[in-house]
């Protein structure tokens, strides 16, 4: 039996095929990079720790639903992302913690640049990740994207995933 070790750019590796698959709009494979019990949160402007029982998330959504949501996302019915966005995800500032224990945490900046219609719109913030392995395949437990804006205005809306 080999035992691997896993190292702080494997887990970066990871996050940029993450943000190439959300770029390129491979929905369906992105919601497949979460684990069965996976979480996915953006909470509300200004209240990155909100209690989601108690405040208005933009998403709170387990696996299953962010299943449906690339589902619904990828059809044409959707005319707020059809034809899609155009999107580059950037991260930087990457922090890789507990690379020895069950669950990876990572921390890191990110810039979201998006253009649909001649617009641009971009989106700064913060993504805090729990990464597990899974049969030696990373997995995300826990991503929540914490949107460092003071409104949506401009953007009026985040139908594309962060």
């Amino acid at each position: 039996m080999t035992v691997t070790t896993v190292t702080r750019q494997d887990v970066i590796d990871f996050l940029y095929t993450e943000a190439k698959i959300l770029d390129e709009w491979r929905l369906k494979e992105w919601a497949a990079l979460f684990t069965d019990d996976g979480t996915y949160d953006i909470p509300p402007l200004g209240e990155p720790d909100a209690d989601p029982r108690k405040y208005l998330y933009f998403a709170h959504d387990t696996r299953e639903r962010l299943e449906e949501r690339a589902e619904r996302l990828l059809k044409k019915e959707a005319h707020v992302e059809y034809p899609h966005s155009t999107t580059i995800h950037n991260y930087n500032n990457i922090l890789v913690t507990n690379l020895d224990s069950d669950i990876i945490t990572v921390e890191c900046n990110f810039t979201i640049h998006r253009t649909k219609r001649e617009v641009m719109d971009t989106f700064i913030g913060k993504h805090f990740y729990e990464i597990v392995q899974q049969d030696d395949e990373f997995a995300i437990k826990n991503k929540r994207v914490v949107l460092h804006l003071d409104s949506l205005r401009p953007h009026g809306k985040i139908s594309l995933i962060l």
